[in-house]
């Protein structure tokens, strides 16, 4: 059986597309038509994943998502798949701040939906490849568990996060283009003016750095991209 998805959408039609492609390829999807009854849901039976409209009739989308990140381990990590019909690139960059692990615009591909969902879910499945505990300085990442914490207190993480966190520290010391991270993160091309990675690099830092305004463990590397410090806490 393959991992259970919840939509929380509030366009019938749409949501029983969905619901049915997905079946269709081994899916089963749980779905809400409201925020309330997604959260709801969500706590009662806690999914792999989470598709979200950004756009519902009780609550914004980005506030739910907001609140599904401030909940309790291991809720607050679901990856979450935002779906906006809104053409304005900052919902998408807002969205990505609060925690969202990826977006797809509307109107969009019902194959097209179905590769970001393997995608995202299939990236615990790659860092846990390679198990084990890395030590830079105070800071601990434990590939197999999928945790990270600095002097033994956890750091709380998104999915996407975590992946790009073990990108950087699996070449640490060397600078790696945002064309490079996009690529080992979500397997795609980087898009024209695409901000995502900076988006996330920024919420990781929020979580790993001790002063996030000046990072000492993910350093910028001004039109070359990022380096992740081999040498920290010295």
């Amino acid at each position: 059986m393959l991992p259970r998805i919840l939509m929380i959408e509030d366009d019938e039609r749409l949501a029983g597309m969905v619901v049915t492609y997905l079946g269709q390829n081994g899916y089963t999807v749980a779905h809400a038509g409201t925020a309330a009854a997604g959260l709801a849901e969500l706590q009662s039976n806690a999914p792999a994943l989470v598709l979200l409209d950004l756009m519902l009739p009780d609550a914004d989308g980005l506030e739910v998502c907001r609140r599904i990140r401030a909940l309790g381990a291991p809720l607050a990590s679901v990856p979450i798949v935002m779906l906006t019909a809104k053409g304005d690139p900052l919902d998408r960059v807002v969205g990505l701040e609060l925690g969202a692990d990826d977006y797809l615009p509307k109107p969009f591909e019902p194959r097209e939906l179905l590769a970001r969902l393997r995608a995202v879910l299939r990236r615990p499945q790659l860092a846990g490849a390679e198990t084990g505990v890395r030590q830079f300085g105070r800071l601990a990442i434990d590939t197999g568990a999928r945790k990270v914490t600095i002097d033994g207190q956890p750091r709380s993480l998104t999915a996407y996060q975590f992946d790009l966190l073990l990108a950087l520290a699996g070449r640490a010391g060397r600078v790696l283009s945002r064309e490079h991270l996009i690529d080992a993160v979500k397997g795609e091309s980087l898009e024209p003016f695409d901000r995502s990675i900076d988006v996330h690099i920024g919420r990781l830092r929020q979580a790993i750095e001790d002063d996030p305004k000046q990072p000492r463990r993910i350093i910028t590397v001004r039109g070359a991209g990022y380096v992740f410090a081999k040498v920290q806490d010295a």
